[in-house]
């Protein structure tokens, strides 16, 4: 004996359709409102800070750009010289044009750049940064997932503390350890590395909650201590993610360790927003060229070795 269902009616059709009508009408005025709302916030807010800004932000809004005329060098060619520390015909005893007094000498007349040396030490701080924060985030990860950790009380600790260290802009920190071991790439590294145990440890910890738990159930049922099962069971299927989620914290700090040195962590962030200040334009066109080689250099490799570590497959859209 067969059941049959009967079809819908063309009433219950249109039913359907008047519903599904006034569900979207409400969506979109719920929208509208919400956006309308967030505009008026914004435009008060604006106002508001118009008002106390003694500046006036509205009414120097027309000269936003004006600052890019006092950055145009009178010759172009005087941008390669401040990155190469070559002399300039321009010179004329001032710091505008004192290029070859930044050299790093290394061996009787042969030379580092100073723009070249100064973004070798944020690149320094951001990998110096990076590798604190693998190497803390790493354990704690394993302490913190749920499905490795049996203690409940210990993983939540973990995890607040991670939060926490994750919670304060790098520049928070990077100020209270300047008090402490005074101006420096010291204070940016331990604040970008600080943020990063945090940032890595969240990452990390979610990937260990979706990992196959049947290796770490073969494990246990020989008698394999906790230490045992995460490293034979949980690390080796985890670690080309951990890697990726690593490098690409590496491109991050590249920029955070830039952005600290405007504000004396070191580096060439300093040299950049002191140029930026002065209104030296050959010196600031060579840094933002500088800054902007390394990045797209340390995003391509980083992009090149993430595929090298977790297989051209991942980055392929299935069918």
């Amino acid at each position: 004996m067969t059941l049959s269902v009967p079809a819908p009616s063309d009433a219950t059709h249109h039913s359907m359709a008047d519903a599904w009508r006034r569900q979207t009408s409400l969506r979109r005025l719920y929208t509208a409102i919400g956006v309308g709302l967030l505009l008026v916030a914004l435009c008060g807010t604006m106002w508001f800070a118009d008002e106390a800004n003694a500046g006036h932000f509205f009414d120097r809004l027309p000269h936003i750009l004006d600052f890019l005329s006092w950055l145009v060098p009178k010759d172009w060619n005087d941008v390669w010289r401040a990155m190469f520390d070559v002399v300039s015909p321009h010179d004329t005893g001032t710091q505008e044009f004192n290029f070859p007094l930044g050299r790093v000498y290394v061996w009787g007349g042969f030379y580092i750049p100073e723009y070249f040396e100064l973004m070798l030490t944020t690149v320094n701080v951001a990998l110096v940064s990076t590798f604190i924060g693998f190497v803390f985030a790493v354990p704690f990860s394993f302490i913190a997932a749920r499905n490795l950790t049996p203690h409940p009380v210990l993983r939540l600790v973990v995890k607040r503390f991670m939060e926490l260290l994750r919670a304060f802009p790098e520049i928070v920190i990077a100020g209270l350890f300047a008090a402490i071991v005074s101006i420096g790439p010291i204070a940016a590294i331990i604040a970008i590395g600080l943020h990063s145990i945090g940032a890595l440890g969240k990452l990390f910890y979610e990937i260990n909650e979706n990992i196959d738990m049947r290796a770490e159930e073969g494990l246990r049922a020989v008698g394999a201590n906790w230490f045992e099962r995460v490293r034979f069971a949980g690390l080796p299927q985890v670690l080309p993610n951990f890697m990726s989620y690593t490098l690409l914290r590496v491109e991050i700090n590249v920029r955070i360790s830039t952005i600290m040195g405007a504000v004396g962590g070191g580096g060439i962030g300093e040299e950049l927003k002191l140029s930026i200040s002065r209104g030296f334009g050959a010196k600031t066109i060579a840094l933002v060229l500088l800054l902007f080689t390394t990045i797209f250099v340390v995003d391509q490799f980083s992009a090149w070795l993430r595929r090298k570590l977790v297989g051209e497959q991942a980055f392929v859209m299935s069918a």
